[in-house]
């Protein structure tokens, strides 16, 4: 395999990816989605869990395929001392290397910030941890509903007057993944203004904490505590999400200025009339019986339906998407959400596309790779091996 240039902002970065599960791969598929060249260090004595949950076949798990298209694949023992070599040889060749390792671990196996800068002075690494790498928490290690509930996400989550509901499970890995892809860009930036490499140490908590500054500040400023409040908004009602027929639902936010289109739309013009219902503040004072009616009008109506019938009009409103719902989207498609991939073995398969559209983006076409698919591109055309010299790291248990 040669290098393969699919254009972008980031094209002709190396980023080499030290991670596991999910929110480490993400933020390596986000940067790979902007151009660059990303590889995954894997090895058959340490694969992530998501090569191998619930699968036979590590190469097709639906979890891992999600997260890792437009990767490279190497495997190298990073446990082994040779191991190490071989990954600070790869080093001196790339701009940054990300890691989600249990805290302290890449210091200890030999591919610590320190240790790395002393072979490539101006590498830029990236550190994901549950609270970062300094302060009394920093040992700790966990997952995304440990991340969501410690940032203080969780607690906003759940209906009204009950107890926090929790938060979906992927939210905290894709936020903390989207928030340190965004702090590599601007180092890397930094770099190319300055010369200099930087050391990124992200917390998964901090990250998660700065999705609720009004809630933070809130307290700071006022000493409230902020409860679960179902689907309430502040600033506008009726704001929920409402029955209709068959099981299906629909999602619908309504402003002061689109208040009176939707009774227009719903020929509930009486409504106009009622005191409960005058204006915002009256409305939110009475949100329970204008939920009860907006219910009772939904209730009988098909979502899809309904949600044409109010987007038409200019209020933002929609049906509950199912997971065929959207994959069946032609919107959705139209629009680059979605875009059809291939792997190595020539299968084709689509993945969700990147949150943006650039004039100038990257090719999105590669599917996740198999484990060590690039072996041979890795050590061949990067590090000028001999096929001698690969077979000797493959026999001794280095490359696995």
């Amino acid at each position: 395999m040669t290098s393969v240039k699919r254009g972008g902002p980031l094209q002709g970065v190396r980023v080499i990816e030290l991670t596991k599960v999910w929110a480490g791969p993400y933020i390596g598929k986000l940067l790979a989605f902007l151009g660059a060249e990303v590889i995954r260090i894997e090895s058959d004595g340490s694969l992530d869990v998501t090569r191998t949950f619930g699968v036979d076949d590590i190469n097709k798990a639906p979890g891992f395929m999600a997260v890792n298209p437009q990767k490279l694949s190497m495997q190298i023992d990073v446990k082994t001392e040779a191991g190490v070599g071989l990954l600070m040889d790869l080093l001196k060749e790339s701009d940054i290397l990300i890691e989600n390792l249990r805290p302290g671990a890449a210091k200890r196996l030999g591919f610590g910030y320190e240790q790395v800068k002393a072979v490539k002075p101006d590498i830029i690494c990236v550190s994901m941890g549950m609270h970062g790498t300094e302060g009394p928490l920093s040992y700790q290690t966990g997952y995304a509903p440990c991340f969501a509930a410690l940032g203080g996400l969780s607690s906003l989550v759940g209906y009204e007057g009950g107890p926090p509901a929790g938060m979906n499970v992927r939210y905290a890995d894709s936020t903390f993944g989207a928030v340190a892809a965004y702090a590599a860009v601007i180092a890397l930036n930094h770099r190319r203004r300055t010369g200099e490499g930087q050391f990124v140490d992200v917390s998964a908590v901090e990250s998660m904490s700065s999705m609720i500054g009004d809630a933070i500040m809130d307290y700071s400023l006022n000493g409230t505590v902020r409860e679960c409040d179902s689907n309430k908004h502040p600033e506008m009602a009726p704001h929920g999400v409402y029955p209709c027929r068959d099981g299906e639902w629909l999602s619908l936010a309504v402003s002061e200025a689109n208040w009176p289109v939707l009774l227009e739309k719903m020929d509930r013009q009486a409504w106009r009339d009622d005191s409960r219902f005058a204006n915002l503040a009256a409305r939110k004072a009475n949100e329970q019986a204008l939920n009860t009616l907006i219910a009772e009008w939904t209730l009988s109506r098909d979502a899809q339906a309904v949600s044409e019938l109010l987007q038409a009009a200019g209020i933002a409103a929609t049906k509950s998407a199912s997971s065929v719902d959207l994959i069946s989207d032609q919107h959705l498609w139209a629009r680059g959400f979605y875009h059809d991939v291939t792997s190595g073995d020539g299968e084709s398969r689509p993945i969700l596309g990147p949150g943006w559209h650039m004039s100038r983006g990257a090719d999105i076409n590669a599917a996740a790779p198999r484990l060590g698919e690039h072996n041979a591109y890795v050590l061949g055309e990067i590090l000028g091996l001999s096929a001698e010299e690969q077979e000797k790291l493959g026999s001794s248990g280095v490359v696995r």
